[in-house]
């Protein structure tokens, strides 16, 4: 078996700028749980999104483990739309619901999808039976997983929290188990 454990991004300031919004004082508080959650876990590789949340993140697990943090650009969050959209939770609900529809200037479900899969594949296929971090986002992370299993939809990622680990399980290519690691208080 091949783990992938997704790393959703822990609290962030907001800003405009995607890439280098830093975590909050909580968002290093909990990363720092999420370091110590999985350091009993055999972890053979790091990847992450390039945004520094993301990065931020799963750094403790990368130093713990002297591995390097490899980035893909593939793996940062979907771009729901350019510019501030009036109502988020319903701007994301549309998309979910018409998997081919974008906002302007934001990619559709669909195309989220054809840029973070195929290097999710790469992974598994860089990594057979091994243990990978990957720091990511909410919305990409549940569309990966709505790839290979239909119910990580909508719903589910609403239940997301930040940060939020699940460990999935693959047979070569093919997911196996899905289990939630992250333990909230």
């Amino acid at each position: 078996m091949t783990e992938i454990y997704f790393v959703r991004h822990a609290h962030a300031h907001y800003s405009e700028d995607e890439y280098h919004r830093p975590l909050s004082a909580q968002g290093q508080r909990d990363a720092e749980c999420v370091t110590n959650l999985l350091k009993h876990h055999r972890i053979d590789a790091v990847y992450a999104s390039p945004y520094r949340r993301a990065i931020q993140t799963v750094e403790g697990i990368a130093q713990a483990r002297h591995l390097p943090i490899q980035t893909i650009d593939a793996l940062k969050e979907r771009q729901l739309a350019t510019g501030k959209l009036e109502d988020f939770h319903a701007a994301v609900q549309r998309v979910w619901q018409e998997p081919s529809f974008a906002w302007a200037g934001g990619e559709s479900n669909q195309q989220a999808m054809a840029r973070a899969i195929p290097s999710l594949r790469n992974i598994l296929l860089t990594h057979p039976q091994e243990s990978v971090v990957i720091g990511t986002h909410g919305n990409i992370m549940a569309l990966m997983m709505q790839y290979f299993d239909a119910q990580y939809d909508y719903a589910f990622w609403q239940t997301l929290s930040m940060p939020d680990i699940y460990r999935l399980a693959f047979q070569g290519l093919s997911l196996q188990e899905v289990t939630r690691v992250w333990q909230e208080d």
